[in-house]
This record gives C-alpha cells, structure tokens and sequence, in this order.
C-alpha cells in the first residue's frame, strides 16, 4: 500500500492516479478521516498528560476531600480518553480499508487507459511464420495426438481442470526444466514454494483472499488459500525481514502450482489451456534496494525474452496501460506469444508478465533494509515475473510448431529434455 502520509499530503495526485486506474477508492473520505485520526491522536495524549498530572498531585492533596476530587478528574480523563479511543478504532479501521485499495502509483512513462491502450514496445527474434496448410489450435492438435484429458478433468474436478497426458507430460517437464537451468545461470536461488498461503500473505501481495470478486479459491473455516501465483508465496517468504542493504537484490526462482477460479471466463479464445483453474509455472521474485528497482524490472523482461527467444516462438512486449495494472503494479510489460491457431487468423496470447511493484506490497509486509552508519530502516522494493506458464507455452509451442501432418517438431532448447525431435501421433 501506499505510505499515509503521502495520501493524505497528496490528494489531487493519488485521485487522478485511481481514476487513471479504474478504482473507486475515496481518496477524500480517507483524507478527512486521517485529518480526524491526528486530530482525535493529539487530543488523547493530551488527555492523557492530564490524567498523568492529576494522579501525580493526589499525594499532594490538602486533604481528603481534595484527594477524591482529585481521584474523580482522574476517573473522568481515564473516560474521556477510552471513549476518544474507541472512536479512534474506528476511523482507523475505515481509513485502512480505503488506504488498502488504493492501487500503486503508475510510472509516467506507462500508457493512460484500458487495455486497448497498451503500447507494443519490442518484437521477438522469431518473426511470424506463415503455414501452407490451416493450422489447428492447440485443443485439436492435442487431441489428436492424445496429450490432454480434459474429460477426465471434467469428471475428477469439474470444467477447467485437466490432465497432461503422453508427451504433454513430458513437455511440461522439459520447459521447467529449461526455464530452471537459464535462471540458476543467473544466481537465482531456486525453490519449490507451499501451494497454500495463509490469506494475510495473499493480502500483504496485494491478492483478494475472500469475497465475491476473488480469483481465489478458500479453504473453509481456515485462514489459508491456494496461491494464484509463487509471488504470493515467495513475497510472504521474507515477511517481517529486515535485509542488510548489501544483501540485496536478492533473486528468487519458485516452482508452483497455480489456482485460479477464472470466473467469468469462456469463449473460443479462453478454451483449452489457454484460461484453467490449475497449471504450474517458474515465477521469478526479486527484492531490491529502491534505485535498483527500474533496472532490476527490464532484466526480468530480459530474461523472459531470453526464454521465448531460446523456444523459438514469436511474441512481442506490450508496455500494459494504467487501467489494465494490478493493484501492487507500478509498471507491467507483458510478453505476448502468436498463437496462430486462435481466432481465424491467428492472435497474440499473453503468456508472461513481469511487475515492478516499488515498496507497495513490502509496506504490507513489512520487509525492509538498513544501510551501515544509517539511523532507521526503510522499505526494499519487489518485483515479480512469469518465467514459464508451462500451460501457455504448450499452446505456443504446440500452434507453433505443428506440422501438416499434424505432428508438433520439439524445440530445439527442449530436446536434450525431452529425448525426442518430433512429438508424432501414438
């Protein structure tokens, strides 16, 4: 979340700036109640301080009588101070739930508007290939070539959910394993994370837990939720830390699984793989001092460059505009494959994404750094970025790849991994 004082101080600017964003945080009401929590603060200590002086000149009282009087304006400060605090509770928990959802500050050089108004910013080394036959789409070509069960998902777990099969299996293993090597070459410490968080984590990462718009599912009379993504759990991982300043950056690579209820989502262009409720993917997770952050964030974009590069698939980088962020999002490129079996003509699909999320989600979490011979501590900065979605980059691989036979050539990268040039029908 943002800082307080920095909201308050800064009203016109943080209201454009959710305006730009599409939230509907009252940034006046917090404004005016903050103005009431310092004001009601004051009045309470000094409240107080009296309290602390009458009980200080009951041992001087002349007499009884003067004693008790004394002891009285004792009892009525002690009410006075309980029923201001009382109040106090009040206006803090309602200025916290708006301070909450207010969104990140946006970089200025980000696009304004919705999702239309994203900027394509980079181009892929693999240029669009034309095919001299119709390509299929990833459902078909999986089908024929029995890599995918979703009946069988259907039946075990309900639409959405599904089972790699054959190959696809194979697949899976080879991309994690991949994405894994290059990130372990870039001194990222590797780890596989909980699929559950507890929902204090998913709230301090910026996620809904709970309520009617959440993405997440819940477990029932818990505090616990299966994890969207590994930001969740490798940002809940350093909770409370506080990091020397020559620790940082520190780079994490987590391997999870992924839940989501995707509510909402159907259509040709959500089918098959491309929107389920479970897949895994490599996530990177970097910690940064403040002046690191802006570099930190293009060698993620890098890296997930590198990737698709090395796969030999076309994609292109989207700078995403301000009303298609996510709350903790302070700048978002989004890495978007072709997928030439989706729609008539072939579409890009979004297959990575990488965040720069300043000291947004480390102010919930409380992480933070010192430098030597400096008084204080103050919040590192988080970053976030997809490595490999294996489900999206199936589907890429697969539309990509096919051949007019209907069998799909391996990626060079993946070969060594998979054992195999050529996935053919069984």
């Amino acid at each position: 979340m943002l800082d307080r004082r920095f909201v308050a101080d800064n009203v016109d600017l943080v209201a454009t700036n959710c305006r730009q964003r599409g939230s509907s945080a009252d940034v006046a009401r917090f404004a005016e109640l903050d103005r009431l929590r310092r004001q009601m603060q004051a009045d309470i200590d000094r409240l107080n301080q009296q309290a602390g002086q009458v009980s200080k000149s009951i041992a001087t009282a002349a007499d009884a009588a003067e004693r008790e009087a004394r002891k009285a304006d004792g009892r009525r400060l002690r009410e006075e101070v309980s029923a201001f605090e009382g109040k106090l509770a009040e206006i803090v928990q309602e200025s916290d739930e708006i301070l909450r959802a207010i969104p990140n500050l946006t970089h200025p050089a980000a696009p304004v508007g919705g999702e239309d108004a994203a900027v394509e910013i980079r181009l892929g080394r693999t240029p669009v290939a034309g095919f001299d036959f119709k390509p299929l789409d990833h459902v078909e070509l999986g089908g024929r070539l029995k890599l995918f069960d979703f009946e069988a998902g259907a039946k075990v777990a309900g639409h959405g959910f599904y089972f790699l099969t054959n190959d696809a299996v194979l697949l899976e293993l080879a991309l994690q394993r991949y994405a894994v090597d290059l990130l372990m070459r870039e001194h990222f410490t590797v780890m596989t994370t909980p699929d559950l968080a507890r929902d204090s984590i998913l709230e301090g990462t910026g996620f809904m837990p709970r309520g009617p718009e959440t993405q997440i599912y819940s477990v029932t009379g818990s505090d616990l939720s299966l994890i969207a993504t590994a930001e969740i759990t490798l940002g809940g991982a350093m909770h409370e830390r506080i990091f020397e300043a020559d620790e940082l950056p520190l780079k994490l690579c987590g391997i999870s699984h992924c839940f989501r209820t995707e509510a909402g989502a159907h259509g040709r262009a959500t089918r098959g793989l491309y929107r389920v409720h479970q897949f895994t993917k490599i996530e990177m997770f970097a910690y940064t001092l403040p002046d690191q952050s802006d570099d930190m964030h293009n060698y993620l974009l890098d890296l997930e460059c590198e990737l698709f590069d090395g796969l030999g698939i076309p994609y292109r980088v989207i700078d995403t505009a301000s009303g298609d962020l996510g709350g903790p999002a302070y700048r978002k490129f989004d890495l978007e494959a072709w997928m030439p079996g989706r729609g008539e003509k072939g579409e890009w699909g979004e297959v990575t994404s990488t965040s720069n999320c300043t000291d947004y989600q480390a102010r919930r979490l409380a992480v933070r750094y010192r430098k030597p011979g400096e008084k204080g501590t103050s919040y590192v900065h988080t970053l976030n970025g997809t490595a490999i979605a294996i489900s999206r980059a199936i589907i890429a691989i697969l539309e990509n790849y096919q051949c007019s036979d209907g069998s799909i050539v391996v990626p060079d990268a993946l070969v060594p991994w998979m054992g195999k040039k050529k996935i053919e029908p069984r």
